[in-house]
């Protein structure tokens, strides 16, 4: 099934900007597309701006940001765009990710020129309103702009928590159980080792309490700390930590001369000569040589469809 995943148009190719033109992002048309269910949308075509059209800005004012345009700040759009947010928000809750338009005073997520009414600008700028809005009413999804996209550190975060949410949904939200739940925490465990030892213990302690909530609000708590320990990168450090205790499940399997090329591997990592998955291709082939019910189902040994290569820079 594939992922749906929100999107600024112009990001997918449509000519919807104020120019007339695009901001398409092959990463994005050329490999994702392949592995998620794109949902473009336009905010300022949706509140019926033009193509072409009169530049808009953000322009702080006594009464807060307000979206004028660009000439004279005498029309405002900043309540049409409001209530389009919250309308289209409405509409998306099952969405796993949003790829959203960098600069943009509708869709950029961040550093977006923000005027005073001399047309000086505010140090650091702000948050598109549309975004801003989406951010605000569904802290747990994975949100990227498109620019951002071309760092391989980023893109792997961002790709591999909208499969993270979808196995989520799928697993967990589909059939509400503690069993559910257990299940899939199990098979994340060195994933938020990964990512974040801390929230690792603490959602650890989180489930291990699952008697004491209600199955529904147990969802909200879980999807958002998960959510949020995902966002945090997994340093070189964690990770080297995990392949650690991976090659641990070999050691009454490998000769010596085994053990040490395998740790050797993993100490070319941490040093950082080589890519992570190197020592993992050696680990995956001994769970094949030497199968771990326990191991096989972890997630951290395959997060996403290999075909889309994020891990090659890591």
């Amino acid at each position: 099934m594939s992922i749906p995943v929100g999107i600024s148009a112009c990001v997918l190719g449509e000519k919807v900007r104020f120019d007339g033109g695009h901001k398409r992002n092959r990463f994005v048309t050329d490999e994702l597309a392949k592995f998620v269910q794109f949902r473009p949308v336009c905010p300022e075509m949706a509140i019926g701006l033009p193509v072409p059209r009169p530049t808009i800005r953000l322009v702080q004012q006594e009464n807060g940001e307000r979206l004028v345009d660009s000439k004279g700040g005498e029309l405002d759009f900043t309540e049409k765009m409001q209530a389009f947010a919250d309308k289209h928000i409405s509409g998306i809750q099952s969405l796993c990710g949003f790829v959203v338009c960098a600069k943009s005073p509708t869709c950029g997520m961040e550093r977006v020129k923000l005027y005073i009414p001399n047309g000086n600008t505010v140090p650091g700028g702000t948050v598109g309103v549309f975004t801003q809005k989406l951010m605000t009413a569904m802290p747990w999804l994975p949100v990227e702009e498109d620019g951002r996209l071309q760092d391989p550190v980023l893109r792997e975060n961002f790709v591999f928590r909208i499969h993270a949410l979808h196995d989520f949904y799928q697993n967990v939200g589909s059939c509400l159980s503690m069993d559910a739940f257990v299940k899939f925490h199990s098979r994340y465990k060195f994933v938020l080792m990964a990512h974040s030892p801390t929230a690792y213990r603490e959602m650890g302690r989180l489930v291990a309490g699952i008697k004491d909530w209600d199955l529904a609000e147990f969802f909200v708590e879980y999807r958002q700390q998960f959510m949020d320990a995902l966002s945090k990168h997994a340093r070189r450090s964690n990770n080297t930590n995990v392949l650690m205790h991976l090659q641990g499940y070999f050691k009454r399997n490998l000769t010596g001369e085994q053990k040490q090329e395998l740790l050797g591997l993993i100490e070319s990592y941490r040093l950082g000569h080589q890519p992570i998955l190197v020592p993992l291709a050696l680990i995956k082939h001994y769970l094949k040589e030497y199968p771990d019910p326990y191991l096989q189902l972890q997630t951290f040994l395959n997060p996403y469809p290999e075909e889309l290569k994020l891990r090659y820079g890591l």
